[in-house]
């Protein structure tokens, strides 16, 4: 029930491999030349038509794109910078409380 059953191996003996003969004449440079590429199939979609109006859209959204990722990265410097000047604040707090200390 446990024992492991494993596919028959094939016992047989491989085929002889006829030795390998080369001949300089034989060599013929096109036989190894690369297959011509087929050229690729004409597109029958419509090139895209900008109107005015999809202009128009597509400025505006990138431009408020860019307003978008502009204040947010300004928001992450200002917390940047609001955290950095709260720490400094602290270390001086701090090292003016050790050094009244020691007096």
């Amino acid at each position: 029930m446990f024992t492991p059953k494993y596919p028959r191996s094939d016992t047989a003996p491989p085929a002889p491999m006829p030795p390998a003969t080369y001949s300089p004449s034989a060599y013929n440079p096109t036989a190894y030349a690369p297959a011509p590429v087929p050229a690729a199939p004409a597109s029958h979609r419509p090139a895209v038509q900008l109107t005015p109006g999809s202009v128009l859209t597509l400025a505006a959204g990138g431009g408020a794109l860019v307003l978008v990722v502009g204040a947010v990265l300004v928001s992450m410097l200002l917390a940047v910078a609001i955290t950095a000047a709260s720490v400094a604040v602290c270390a001086v707090v701090i090292r003016s409380i050790l050094k009244s200390d020691r007096r």
